[in-house]
């Protein structure tokens, strides 16, 4: 047996080949500009490029099949992608607009949880000029139910209907463009139990299909054409196509949000990026306002994804960040530990982002910031800032380890 045995073998590898040929493009793409010619810098691109090659059929075919639906991890500790914030868990599953399904399973006891329909994604951002983001982005949410308006009975567990004729009040409609579920968990303190459930057409009588040749090369294009956008468009896509050109303002947060605040009302959040370089004797204070509200910061790389949150302080919310005497609270970022309680780890990046998201809520606070000598920081800082020792870093970093095992089931 051998090549050209089967009718179908030349077709099978010409979509192959192609598959090798993106992908060899996407690696083209680590060496862009906005990636500073560093090791570390070229090796994190890399790690961004092969963990989504990790994840490239899995969306392109594992759990493509909007009858045979699947809910899927798109962001883990060991996946990142799109701008992700270290303390949510993000997952999806394709549906269309003409089956109903069902979701059955537990809230748990995360403070935020999110499941919205998605309807088409057109070649244009509505309402601009810009082109769309890469997929499995750019759709546009049609309905839209937070954990809070979840009826669920005493013990957490509910049963969600998507799509068909309502079904009382745990129900999110689907019109014919409808074609993904996006669903978004959000954390605070490291205790919290993430919500567990499955997806299920609810006529689902017959096994799924076995692969064809035909839907194995429909996989293939659609696995290269997202490496090679999804390389393409981070950080540039963001850079190009928001109103704050958070590019510009290098070591501040923009006055102007980077994304549509109408549109970010409806998932449920506000939203600000600063655009961050340090040198390895520099670190930077990020000042702001104590206050109410679920709030979160990620600090992430070039491509703009999450760095280690799993072993490393590269993110903060109200119970894990201190607050000083005047009611601030300051995140300090440097290269290592500079024995402050809210440090926030660069990995020794000499570029990145840091995120604020406020779930829920209005509007970012007015964010200050200070860059300073890191052996000046201790007279930039004042003299309740808080203090950690080494024993005490450790038994943060372990809470840490043991709080993001839990939110994944490692």
């Amino acid at each position: 047996m051998a090549f050209g045995d089967c009718r179908d073998d030349q077709a099978l590898r010409a979509a192959w080949k192609m598959f090798c040929e993106r992908l060899q493009e996407a690696g083209d793409q680590v060496f862009k500009d906005h990636n500073p010619p560093t090791p570390l810098h070229r090796a994190d691109a890399f790690r961004f490029l092969t963990q989504n090659l990790g994840q490239a059929f899995d969306l392109a075919y594992e759990t493509k099949d909007t009858r045979y639906p699947v809910i899927h991890a798109f962001c883990t500790p060991f996946c990142k992608l799109g701008g992700d914030n270290a303390d949510f868990v993000y997952q999806q599953a394709w549906i269309d607009g003409e089956s109903v399904y069902k979701i059955s399973g537990n809230k748990g006891t995360a403070p935020f949880l999110n499941f919205t329909v998605q309807g088409p994604r057109p070649e244009k951002i509505p309402g601009t000029d810009w082109p769309s983001l890469h997929e499995p982005f750019g759709d546009i949410p049609e309905a839209n139910m937070f954990g809070h308006q979840l009826a669920a009975e005493w013990d957490g567990s509910f049963e969600l209907y998507i799509g068909g004729p309502k079904r009382g009040s745990n129900w999110l409609p689907t019109t014919p463009g409808s074609r993904k579920l996006f669903i978004r968990q959000g954390f605070d303190k490291w205790t919290e139990v993430p919500a567990r459930f499955r997806i299920e057409r609810i006529d689902m009588l017959e096994p799924r299909p076995v692969p064809t040749p035909d839907a194995m090369m429909t996989a293939m294009d659609w696995a290269g054409r997202f490496l090679t956008t999804m390389m393409n468009d981070w950080p540039d896509h963001p850079f190009k196509y928001t109103n704050s050109h958070f590019n510009e303002w290098i070591n501040q947060f923009p006055p102007v949000p980077a994304d549509d605040p109408a549109s970010d009302k409806r998932r449920g959040r506000a939203i600000t990026n600063m655009a961050w370089a340090l040198a390895p004797d520099e670190a930077l204070i990020v000042e702001f306002n104590n206050h109410r509200g679920l709030w979160m910061l990620t600090n992430m790389g070039a491509f703009m994804t999450s760095m280690d949150y799993l072993y490393r302080p590269v993110s903060f919310t109200p119970s894990r960040a201190t607050v000083d005497g005047d009611g601030k609270v300051r995140l300090i970022l440097c290269h290592d530990d500079p024995g402050y309680h809210n440090w926030m780890d660069t990995q020794g990046l000499e570029r990145g982002h840091v995120t604020y998201r406020l779930l829920l809520g209005d509007s970012p606070p007015v964010f200050r910031t200070q860059l300073v000598k890191r052996a000046q920081l201790a007279a930039a800082l004042p003299p309740d800032t808080a203090k950690v020792t080494r024993e005490e870093r450790i038994g943060q970093m372990r809470a840490r380890f043991d709080g993001i095992q839990l939110r994944y089931s490692l």
